[in-house]
This record gives structure tokens, C-alpha cells and sequence, in this order.
């Protein structure tokens, strides 16, 4: 009988070293989908945001940088607020905190906020791997919260979201307390100040309660967006 042969040495050598090796963080870098995949399967980036687009940037993004109490707290304010409008609205919303999404060989994103709303709410995913856009559709709206990425925010990751085919993209600016949102339109962008796809819903009302917030506890923004979403139902 012919023994079956070990793999070489040299193989698995190749292997350790590409889940020890460390790469470029928090910035742009050139790669290919097959490193990318993985990055995401990595240890060493287990807890870090990753980025990657084939189509327009051609490059991969992996976020190290720590998320500061101000991110977090203007992250639970918008997503409360959202959640707030849609209900009283009876808009159908899923919502997704730090989803990972990935379209194979083409795109991958981690946004901060995700929704499915109106009808793809019934389709928004249930499961504890990251989403396969392959299998799954691509969430309505995506936001991201910048405290120190404004840059990319607004320029490769708004390119990478315009080809990814969500409808609406936000941004929130954490150090100049404002929303920068953009409805997306034939591969392009451009910026509104009411969300068509929450039916209405006024930019600036949201900055208004991440200025109040500033001053107020959460549970009083609260009541001062239920006070003037129910005014105008």
C-alpha cells in the first residue's frame, strides 16, 4: 500500500505566516480579493472594520483605530432616532449594528448602521456569519459614523457604497455634529436633506438632537424627538 504523503513543510510554513502576517492598517492598500478573504478570516483583524472594492478604488481598508465614547454615543442616538420615526410612522425597519457584508470577488463593508426598510425588511438577514450579498440583498440604507475617517467617509467608501446599489448613504460628522447624506443615482450620488426612503424624514431634525445631546442625557433627546415626530403625524 502506498503511503499518503504529508503536505511540505514549505505549505504550511505559507500558511502560519499569512495568519501571523501583519499587514498596513487605516489606509488604502492594493490587493486582491483572495487576500482580502483572508483578512477576514484572520485573527489578528478579528475586531478591526474591513473595506474592499474591485470595481472603482481596487483597494482593501482595515479600521484599527478605537471607537471613542462620542462615536458611540451619536451611533445610539441615530439609531434610536430611526427606529423612533419608522414606528411611529409604521415604516418596516431592520436594522443592523456593525454588520459585515461581502459581495464574492467584488466588494466587501462594515458599516456602522444598516436598514432594510419598507418591504426588504422581511429579507433583511438572519445570521451570525458575515452577510453573502450573494445570497442576500443589499440594505437600503447605510451609515457611517466619523470621528477621524470624514475623508474616506465621503470619498472611497461613498464610491465603494454607489456600486454596492444601496439606495441612500449618511454620513455622520462626530466633530462638526452634522449629517452629510446622499441619495444614490444611476452608479452616482448625490446630497439631500430629506430621506425619500424614510418617508420624509428631515436631515436636520437629527442634528438637532445630536446638538441637544451634547447637552442632554439620552432619554431627554428621546422625548424631544417623540414630542416633534408626533407633531407630525
Amino acid at each position: 500500500m502506498t503511503a499518503i504523503a504529508p503536505p511540505p513543510i514549505k505549505q504550511q510554513a505559507d500558511l502560519a505566516d499569512t495568519r501571523s502576517k501583519q499587514l498596513i492598517t487605516d489606509q488604502w492598500i492594493s490587493a486582491t480579493w483572495d487576500e482580502f478573504a483572508q483578512v477576514l478570516k484572520n485573527p489578528l483583524y478579528a475586531e478591526s472594520r474591513c473595506y474592499y472594492d474591485k470595481n472603482q478604488i481596487r483597494q482593501m481598508r482595515i479600521e484599527t483605530m478605537p471607537v471613542g465614547s462620542e462615536h458611540a454615543q451619536d451611533n445610539g442616538i441615530i439609531y434610536f432616532a430611526i427606529a423612533l420615526y419608522c414606528t411611529l410612522k409604521n415604516i418596516p425597519l431592520a436594522g443592523l449594528i456593525n454588520a459585515s457584508y461581502v459581495k464574492t470577488g467584488v466588494q466587501g463593508c462594515q458599516p456602522d448602521i444598516s436598514y432594510y426598510v419598507g418591504e426588504a425588511a422581511a429579507l433583511a438577514p438572519r445570521s451570525s456569519s458575515i452577510v453573502s450579498l450573494d445570497e442576500s440583498p443589499v440594505p437600503n440604507l447605510v451609515i457611517e459614523i466619523s470621528s477621524s475617517t470624514i475623508n474616506d467617509d465621503l470619498g472611497k467608501k461613498r464610491l465603494l457604497y454607489e456600486q454596492l446599489g444601496t439606495c441612500e448613504y449618511w454620513i455622520v460628522d462626530v466633530q462638526e455634529v452634522k449629517i452629510i447624506a446622499f441619495e444614490m443615482i444611476d452608479g452616482g450620488s448625490r446630497q439631500i436633506t430629506i430621506s425619500k426612503l424614510l418617508g420624509g424624514l428631515a436631515i436636520a431634525d437629527l442634528e438637532a438632537a445630536l446638538i441637544l445631546s451634547r447637552e442632554k442625557s439620552q432619554s431627554e433627546v428621546g422625548a424631544w424627538l417623540l414630542q416633534k415626530y408626533s407633531h407630525n403625524l
